[in-house]
This record gives C-alpha cells, sequence and structure tokens, in this order.
C-alpha cells in the first residue's frame, strides 16, 4: 500500500533488483538523475533513520521544525527570490538558477523509501542541493558536482553520494582525476566537517540575509576556483575539459 503520492511499494527483492539495475545504469549515464536517486533511495534508507534521529536532537530545534513543517524548495520558492537583491542569499540562488536554466522542480520525486517521514528527508536533501552550490560558491561543471557530492557524503553519510564520488572520477582523465583528488576532495572533507549541520538549516527562513553574513554564521568554507582550461598549442584542436558531471541529485 502506498504512504504517500509518489510512492512505489517494492518487496525485498525487487528493491534490490532496482537497486543493483539502477547502480550499474548510473555507472554507465552518471547524468541520469532518476537512476541515481533510485540507487540513493533502495540502498540507504538505514542512514535516513540516523539523520531523521540527528534533526530531531537538533538542541536549536530547527532540525524537528523542518520535520514537522515539511518546506519545500520548488519554482513557488524561488519565485520569492527573484526580486531579492543579489548579495542575498535568495538573490544569488534565483541568479545561480536562471544562469544555469535549473527550475527547481525539475527534482525527480521520492519513489522506493518506504517510510514517509524518511522519504521527506532524502526529497529535502535533494531539493537543498542548489542552495548548497550557492552557499559553497561550488560550480557545477564536474569538479564542482563530484566535490559537492563528497562534501553530502561527510555531512550526510548517505552512501550514494559516496559511490557516486568513487565511481565518477575514473570517467575523468588522468591529469583531471588528480585535480580533483588533490584540490577538491580535501576542501570537501574540510569543508564538510566545518560548517553547520547543513540538514538542520531552515534555510528559507534565511533568503533575504547577506550571503556572506550566513557564510560566517554557518562556517563555510568555499569551495576552491574551477580549474583554467590548459593553453592550447598553436594550431591545435581545442581541447575539452570533463564532459561528464556528475549527476547532482
Amino acid at each position: 500500500m502506498a504512504k504517500y503520492p509518489t510512492h512505489v511499494p517494492l518487496n525485498p527483492l525487487f528493491k534490490g533488483a532496482v537497486a543493483t539495475l539502477s547502480a550499474a545504469g548510473a555507472l554507465l549515464r552518471p547524468a541520469r538523475a532518476d537512476l541515481v536517486a533510485a540507487v540513493g533511495e533502495t540502498t540507504g534508507e538505514w542512514q535516513l533513520q540516523r539523520l531523521k534521529e540527528r534533526m530531531l536532537a537538533d538542541p536549536t530545534g530547527t532540525g524537528r521544525a523542518i520535520l514537522e513543517e515539511k518546506p519545500r524548495i520548488t519554482d513557488e520558492f524561488l519565485d520569492q527570490c527573484w526580486d531579492l537583491p543579489p548579495h542575498t542569499f535568495g538573490g544569488a540562488y534565483a541568479q545561480f538558477m536562471k544562469q544555469r536554466h535549473f527550475h527547481a522542480d525539475d527534482r525527480p520525486p521520492v519513489r522506493f523509501v518506504d517510510d514517509a517521514e524518511l522519504a521527506y528527508v532524502i526529497c529535502r536533501m535533494r531539493e537543498v542541493h542548489d542552495l548548497w552550490h550557492v552557499l559553497f560558491g561550488c560550480h557545477t561543471n564536474v569538479f564542482g558536482e563530484l566535490a559537492l557530492k563528497a562534501l553530502e557524503f561527510v555531512q550526510t553519510g548517505m552512501p550514494m553520494p559516496g559511490l557516486a564520488v568513487a565511481g565518477a572520477q575514473f570517467r575523468l582523465k588522468p591529469q583531471d582525476r588528480m585535480i580533483l583528488q588533490q584540490q577538491f576532495l580535501p576542501w570537501a572533507l574540510r569543508a564538510g566537517n566545518n560548517c553547520h549541520d547543513l540538514m538542520t538549516i531552515y534555510y528559507e527562513r534565511h533568503i533575504e540575509e547577506d550571503l556572506d553574513d550566513l557564510r560566517r554564521l554557518w562556517r563555510i568554507i568555499p569551495a576552491p576556483a574551477a580549474p583554467k582550461p590548459a593553453p592550447k598549442a598553436s594550431g591545435s584542436s581545442p581541447e575539452k575539459g570533463p564532459s561528464s558531471p556528475a549527476p547532482s541529485t
């Protein structure tokens, strides 16, 4: 029996099959957000319970408030940010989404988590991903996506971000993999351990506040700058940078 509108109940055998097939598909086609989402939902339910308990235990009460009120980051929320000054959190988020032609409603729905409360927890993780891009100044090329996934793994302990980083980095050219391992992954470890618990921030209440002030408040360490393309030799064909970004879901 369905526990929420998008729920697809599966017995353990079918859930294992979905996890295995989705994982194989995600490794071959890492930009397939639906496959990545399915792996996360079918392999991380035990960790979602721990995240829920952590939010309930948040001493400020904010984590509990999020679970009780269940705010959503949707296009309706994005609409509230359009008229905000660019130095504000909400204004910076609106510009980030506009520049990339992103829509907040584009995230795939949660389907395979059997508990409605835990389904909201993973939904929340999914929906605040782009807010984390803004907070950390993290670009959306392959380095930025993999670095933010690594930070997400440090913060949440969910297996899927860690698996995404472990698998996707080996699709990179050797020099790009070295940049990822020497610059971006160490940053993710440091930033993820240093910052506030990202799952217990009620982002919707802070959209009118100065972005730099919030970064200081939440102990945010900005991401490294995007690597510059290597100079081309005369007469050579344009060198392509990393072209298979990790999925952002």
